[in-house]
């Protein structure tokens, strides 16, 4: 196995600053409101100035699509190591679980930023962006669990459509329940009604497109 190299003073040093940006601004935007929330005013919660704030985000918007990425990064990899034995439904039950614990399993503060992204259009659209490239991602990693082409195959992606879909579902449920409801019932409970179809046998999709042609209207 690989080990990868410590990273260095520098590196950790970017991170921390980073991190401490992300947690000021996440909080003032849960607080008062992302349209209301100024640079200067997330900088000022810091203690640095604005100049330093942009040498790590492009803008405050960029801090939420931070949060974001860290989510498909962290659905993605725990797809990877799910065990290969699984059925899709478990393995992607699981996968989903990872995220929703993410954004549900660790602080008021936290659902409040999730609160924030699902009711603010610009926020909300930059989830659903997201949401497509984590669509392809583990389509990709499913598509290797199921020896099939990632390219051509419909069902890796139709798989991680649903998977995705129940993920916003918990979520909206979870916050519309101003973070009482329990979200690893929410998870089960969204993968018990979509597991029949992401666990059933496979149609052969090559004789389903023949089909399809030669029963197209002319």
């Amino acid at each position: 196995m690989t080990t990868l190299p410590a990273p260095s003073l520098a590196e950790r040093k970017r991170r921390l600053v980073s991190d401490e940006l992300t947690r000021a601004a996440l909080g003032l935007f849960a607080e008062h409101g992302f349209d209301t929330v100024t640079v200067d005013e997330i900088a000022a919660a810091t203690g640095m100035s604005k100049r330093t704030f942009f040498r790590y985000f492009a803008s405050k918007e960029d801090v939420v699509v931070r949060f974001l990425a860290e989510l498909g990064d962290g659905m993605r990899a725990e797809l990877a190591a799910r065990p290969a034995g699984e059925s899709p439904s478990t393995a992607l039950r699981h996968t989903v679980w990872a995220a929703v614990d993410a954004c549900a399993g660790h602080s008021e503060q936290t659902l409040r930023v999730v609160r924030l992204i699902l009711g603010t259009p610009a926020l909300r659209a930059r989830l659903l962006e997201h949401q497509s490239q984590w669509r392809e991602e583990l389509a990709a990693e499913l598509a290797d669990r199921l020896g099939v082409d990632a390219a051509a195959g419909l069902r890796p992606r139709m798989a991680a459509g649903m998977a995705l879909t129940a993920f916003d579902v918990v979520l909206q449920c979870w916050s519309a329940s101003g973070g009482t409801a329990d979200p690893a019932a929410l998870t089960d409970q969204a993968f018990t009604a979509i597991a029949p179809a992401l666990d059933a046998t496979p149609v052969n999709e090559a004789a389903l497109d023949a089909t399809s042609v030669r029963a197209a209207p002319r």
